[in-house]
């Protein structure tokens, strides 16, 4: 087994480690974050009904303008702020975060941070 397969399964194992504890219920929605080499992912997901209620992510068309030239850590920032508003838009304002097992560190916490000073409560 590859190094980089040890560390997906690893990262897979701590996953599925938080989110027995991690929950989206509709008055609190779960914000979960998938990181990949070059882009940044967000969903606040409803896990009762199993629907995606709000998303951003740096593929998205309206962001990519916004984050062109920027270091990876600030467009994660900007796209935490982006999810926050399309959040508050459909009325979330509290939701508890999933971190995908990765570490709280880095882009993952930008992206955290952003969404926090963009009004999200968690």
């Amino acid at each position: 087994m590859g190094k980089e397969l040890k560390a997906h399964a690893a990262r897979k194992r701590r996953h599925e480690r938080v989110r027995k504890k991690v929950f989206g219920t509709p008055e609190r929605p779960r914000l979960n974050v998938f990181r990949s080499l070059n882009h940044i992912y967000a969903q606040i997901i409803d896990d009762t009904r199993g629907h995606t209620l709000a998303s951003a992510s740096t593929i998205d068309p309206k962001v990519r303008e916004l984050i062109k030239g920027l270091p990876k850590t600030e467009q994660a920032r900007l796209v935490g702020k982006v999810v926050a508003e399309r959040a508050l838009a459909a009325g979330i304002k509290q939701v508890v975060f999933d971190r995908g097992g990765y570490p709280y560190h880095g882009r993952v916490k930008a992206l955290a941070e952003g969404s926090r000073e963009a009004g999200l409560e968690f």
